[in-house]
């Protein structure tokens, strides 16, 4: 029993890594992309990148290992009902935050040119800008869906 409460506190302490990291970035990278300050603008959106790289991407690996291997400790079948939901919302999630990661990398180049040369931001960022917030919003609500169905496991 004690590897099952390893792998459940790796299980939730990944979650709350991924979901909290990528709110609490996207909540950062929305606001400052409206302050109007560039220089804000750059430092969050290269903290934003450092994060996913650091904190959101190890735990997107950790996810899927340790709930497969909890459902298989816990004797849960793995084609149940809910855990094939939560397949498919994560699957769902990943495909919109890969590439946000790709847009936020080259938001952050702009904004560093931007700043490098004094010039505006181009309006290729705003356009990518959008993509990424219209990106973001069926992430986060399928992480939420997930996080119903690991606590109810309703079907």
């Amino acid at each position: 029993m004690a590897s099952y409460e390893l792998l459940k506190w790796l299980h939730i302490l990944s979650s709350v890594l991924m979901v909290g990291t990528g709110f609490g970035s996207a909540f950062y990278m929305f606001m400052a992309n409206r302050s109007g300050n560039l220089q804000a603008q750059a430092v969050i959106s290269r903290l934003v990148v450092k994060a996913d790289w650091w904190f959101t991407t190890p735990a997107v690996i950790i996810q899927p290992v340790t709930g497969v291997a909890l459902a298989h400790l816990a004797g849960w079948p793995l084609d149940a009902l809910w855990l094939q939901w939560a397949y498919a919302l994560y699957v769902l999630a990943a495909i919109c935050w890969l590439p946000v990661v790709w847009l936020q990398i080259n938001m952050r180049n702009m904004l560093e040119a931007a700043l490098a040369t004094a010039m505006p931001l181009p309006k290729k960022f705003w356009r990518y800008a959008g993509y990424w917030e219209r990106l973001g919003y069926p992430a986060f609500f399928a992480m939420l869906v997930i996080y119903w169905l690991m606590v109810a496991k309703p079907i």
